[in-house]
This record gives structure tokens, sequence and C-alpha cells, in this order.
């Protein structure tokens, strides 16, 4: 028998949730994807180029002309000058990304900071590299950075720390000056950097994203990682992209090529066409996805549900605690079957789970849909 390489990791929860959720027939907001259709313009631009016979290997760093238009928008939106030669990689999804990354830069033994509640892709990368993740909890309740805490978490052995902005699941932000703090940390301690930064785009209330692109210092360290999927809306395509300085971007690639070696042809040929044409696109999220944030929130003013509107992402953050004191993988599993709504834990994003009862809901839906789960989670 094969002794296994994760002996504590199973399904997913999103795979669990979404499963039971299409058993009982209720209404999805567990797992992070849209239920609306991408610009007409994106997917006809997907037809285009499959009808057109561009259906064969890419390039293994990406289409070179989809490289160039991330460098377009990273100098647009972000004011930041990105090689498209030598520092863009683009990768059939940021997971993938990550995981790339995690295994070109994890020896034997090394340690990677992650802050708790994470997603649930680090530490499993971090172990099969042969690392050693070290579990630093945000401040409970805010979800901000606890610097103490991370200062006490470093030791000789620390090799990376990896950071989340917007973050899922709790939906809240790193300031510009939490950046520049990590920026010296790095620095003093000699440390690589992943950032992932795949929820760039959905920063709301008047609010900036502050990328680690943006700090030269952090810049120099960082496995930078964004999604093609959140920002199109087409999770399903599976596709993303990594910036790093030359060096960490060769080291990347090594891994890349045997992991997947490229990313879908067509997917990245249309991608190109739609940013060359819409470049301003991405400008347009926050106002779409704040309204969709407020609609959900507006329609849950009656409930017994405790909540502050989310800072980014397209989660929310409910507590329930002054409705029952059930475990949340309980409740999610038993709301699921009972009211029809489905939800994600966000326990299991810890290592070591805090007293506290949140549950995560994803806002990226149609209205109709975001007012029919506000109007059963008020019945509750």
């Amino acid at each position: 028998m094969i002794q296994s390489k994760l002996p504590n990791v199973g399904t997913t929860i999103f795979t669990r949730m979404s499963a039971l959720a299409a058993e009982c027939e209720a209404l999805n907001l567990s797992q992070g994807f849209p239920d609306f259709d991408a610009p007409e313009a994106l997917r006809e631009a997907l037809t285009r180029h499959v009808m057109a016979g561009h259906n064969q290997y890419a390039p293994m760093a990406g289409v070179l002309r989809l490289r160039e238009q991330i460098s377009a928008q990273l100098l647009l939106h972000r004011q930041v000058s990105c090689d498209p030669e030598s520092e863009i990689t683009v990768v059939p999804g940021a997971t993938q990304g990550i995981f790339c990354a995690v295994m070109a830069c994890v020896r034997p033994g090394d340690e990677a900071i992650l802050f708790d509640p994470c997603y649930d892709s680090y530490q499993p990368s971090v172990e099969l590299a042969g690392g050693k993740a070290i579990r630093v909890p945000l401040v409970p309740g805010q979800f901000s950075l606890d610097r103490e805490r991370l200062e006490a978490a470093l030791s000789p052995r620390s090799r990376l720390i990896m950071i989340n902005s917007p973050h899922n699941p709790t939906g809240s932000t790193l300031s510009r000056d939490d950046l520049a703090y990590l920026e010296a940390l790095v620095e003093k301690h000699e440390l690589l950097v992943i950032s992932d930064e795949v929820y760039e785009h959905l920063v709301f209330d008047g609010g900036e994203h502050h990328s680690v692109l943006q700090f030269p210092a952090l810049r120099a360290r960082s496995f930078v990682l964004f999604s093609f999927g959140k920002t199109f809306s087409v999770t399903g395509w599976k596709t993303g992209y990594c910036v790093a300085p030359g060096p960490l971007t060769a080291e990347l690639r090594k891994v890349h090529q045997f992991v997947s070696f490229v990313a879908v042809t067509p997917v990245q040929m249309a991608l190109a066409d739609f940013m060359q044409a819409q470049p301003d696109y991405p400008a347009t999220l926050a106002a779409f996805y704040q309204q969709k944030r407020d609609l959900f929130c507006s329609a849950l003013r009656d409930s017994r549900f405790v909540y502050k509107p989310s800072s980014g992402t397209y989660f929310q953050l409910l507590d329930y605690s002054a409705i029952t004191e059930l475990p949340d993988t309980a409740l999610c599993e038993q709301w699921t079957r009972q009211h029809g709504i489905a939800s994600i834990p966000i326990s299991v994003f810890y290592d070591q789970p805090p007293q506290q009862h949140y549950l995560r809901f994803c806002f990226a839906k149609s209205d109709p849909v975001l007012l029919a789960a506000a109007e059963r989670l008020c019945e509750i």
C-alpha cells in the first residue's frame, strides 16, 4: 500500500459543499464562482480562436501577446513595469502557480509562514516540498496582521511568507503600511514571499488594492499570483499568471514545465483579444461587486446575524453566534439540508480554530439568488 504524503488531507470543503448543494437543490453560496456569464466579447473570442484552429501547445511561458497585455494592464492599473519575456508566466490557475512557486523555493526542513485563516492549498504545497508550515493567526475579529506574533514565529529556518490580499475567506485587506512593514521584515530576514492577489480588483468603499509589486524591495523577493478566472468570471477556464523577478521566474518555470507545461492556448488568445479591446474592464468590477455585497447585506438587516460588510473579495462573513452554538462545519451541512442555503465554514481554513462562529457566503451571484438566499437566512 502507498503511504500518503498528505495523510491529513481529504476532499476539499468546496467540493463537498457544492456537491451537497446540488444534492439538496440548495442555493449555492459556498464555492467562490459567479453564477452569471463572462462578457460576451470574451466568450466569442474563445469560440473564434477554437474554430480558427488555435488548439495546439502554446509557448511554455504563455502566449507572448497575452503576456504583453498583462504587462500593459499592470502598468495601467498598478503603475508598475514588468518585462513580459522574463517576469510574467501564464499558468493554468493561480493555485497551480502557487504550487510551482512553493516547489521552486521551499527545501526540506524550510519553514513557511502562513496566516490563519488561510486558503486550503497553501499548507499541502509546503508539505509536499518537504517544508513545515508555521501558522500565525490574524487578529481575531479584525483579521489584520498581528506583527508581534509574526515576528515571534520567525526562526533561522524561516524561508517564505505567504500572504493573501484581498483575503479569502475573510474579505480583509492589507494596508500600505502593512506592506511597508513586510518589505522591511523580509529584507532583514532574507525571506521570500508568495503573494496571492487573485481578488486584486475587488476592493470596496473607495479602498485601494496595494500590490507587492508596488514595493521595490518586496517585489525583488516575491512571486505574485493573479487570476483571470476571478477578474473575468471564467473560473472554469483555470488560467492565471505569476509575476516575479527574472531569477525567481526562471526557477518557477523549471517547475511549471513539468507540472502542466502550458496553459490552454485558445483561452490565452481570447484573453489577449479582450484585454486589448477593453483595457479598462477591471476598473468596473469594484462597483459591480460592491452593489452585490450591499444588496445581500441590506437584505439581511432583519436577520439575527452580525456582520461587517466585506472590504474585498466576493465573500461575506456572517457571525451566527446569536442563533446557535453549533460548530460551523455541522451547521453548514444542517442549513444546506434544512434551509436550502449552502455556505462554507471558516474553521476549515485554520490550523487551530478559535472560539468564533462565522460562515462564509459568496455574493458573486445574480440579484434574485442573493435576495432568495437572504430571505431564507432571515427565517432562521
